[in-house]
């Protein structure tokens, strides 16, 4: 009881701290996230109310708008313009995502099962790296310099066929309307397989390399290890991959600019390059803010699903785990 007492008296005499207080937690966290909270507004969310209040109007750049309401989006859902632009970015999806990432996951397994025990990692990480550079360079350039390969008269690809014999297989590469979006497809493809291998090659560092070993014991070949390892073990990987490389073919513009300015005759033309002619060369600025705008909307609502598949596959992955 004495000792009681004795405690309460100390508490109650106890002096209060004059020092200063520390912040809390959330508030030294909000500190931190103000800077990119604010960019993000001023970058992104302004420009996009801003985008989204002209289409609603008829607009040349000069003078003042006219509101016009759903107009612009009306016009949309029956303009042929758009919708073969938004069928070609479905062609632009298929090579800058489909098949990126199966080839890049076949890619990655093979250099981090196969050839990194075989001979060596460091082979394995040039590879890699030479498999990346094209992520490196300035789209660009990337365009310019296949520009060249895929001319008609002195392009190195049709030299080439000439010099093996296959004359008969010269093409206009980027001028014939039946082939120049295969042409593009391609440059993608090739512009685009380095960011999956990176990616799922740096997911199967976390993959217990015992799994490997066991399986390998039990007489299974690559195939199957590939089949029953690896592609369960990365799946938080490939829905970011998929996602990611979606978005971007949604949204891809340089290389058409360079290759192909849409033609010919719109065969390679997508959505936002349709958008980018439709506001300033034909000067129709509300129904290009349209265009953008029904673009923006369904590449946050992939991302959405994108996210919404990405958190099941690491809920499913940690109760495999548990």
């Amino acid at each position: 009881m004495t000792v009681t007492v004795e405690r309460g008296a100390r508490a109650v005499g106890k002096q209060p701290r004059t020092g200063p207080r520390r912040p809390r937690p959330h508030t030294s966290y909000a500190l931190f996230l103000l800077p990119g909270v604010l960019t993000f507004l001023v970058v992104v969310v302004v420009p996009f109310l801003m985008n989204t209040g002209v289409s609603f109007t008829e607009w040349s750049g000069i003078g003042s708008p006219k509101w016009t309401g759903l107009a612009n989006y009306r016009e949309l859902t029956h303009d042929s313009e758009f919708w073969a632009s938004f069928r070609h970015s479905l062609f632009m999806v298929v090579a800058m995502a489909v098949v990126p990432t199966v080839v890049g996951l076949v890619l990655a397994a093979a250099l981090f099962d196969y050839i990194g025990k075989h001979f060596g990692t460091k082979i394995a990480a040039v590879l890699r790296a030479c498999f990346y550079l094209p992520q490196v360079l300035p789209i660009a350039v990337a365009g310019i310099v296949w520009s060249w390969i895929l001319a008609p008269d002195n392009g190195a690809l049709n030299a080439l066929l000439k010099t093996i014999g296959l004359g008969s297989w010269q093409q206009d590469w980027l001028g014939d309307p039946d082939i120049a979006l295969y042409s593009v497809m391609g440059v993608m493809v090739w512009v685009q397989i380095g960011f999956p291998l990176v990616v799922f090659m740096a997911g199967l560092q976390r993959v217990d390399p015992q799994l490997y070993e066991a399986a390998e014991l039990d007489g299974a070949g690559w195939w199957r290890r590939f089949w029953h390892i690896t592609l369960p073990q990365i799946r938080p990987e490939i829905s970011v991959v998929l996602t990611w490389c979606t978005i971007a073919a949604l949204k891809v513009f340089g290389a058409v600019y360079v290759l192909t300015k849409g033609g010919p005759g719109g065969a390679t033309d997508v959505p936002s390059y349709f958008s980018f002619t439709t506001f300033f060369e034909k000067t129709q600025v509300g129904y290009g803010a349209a265009i953008s705008t029904v673009l923006t909307v369904i590449i946050l609502l992939l991302s959405l699903v994108g996210l919404r598949f990405q958190t099941r596959a690491e809920d499913t992955e940690e109760g495999v785990r548990a």
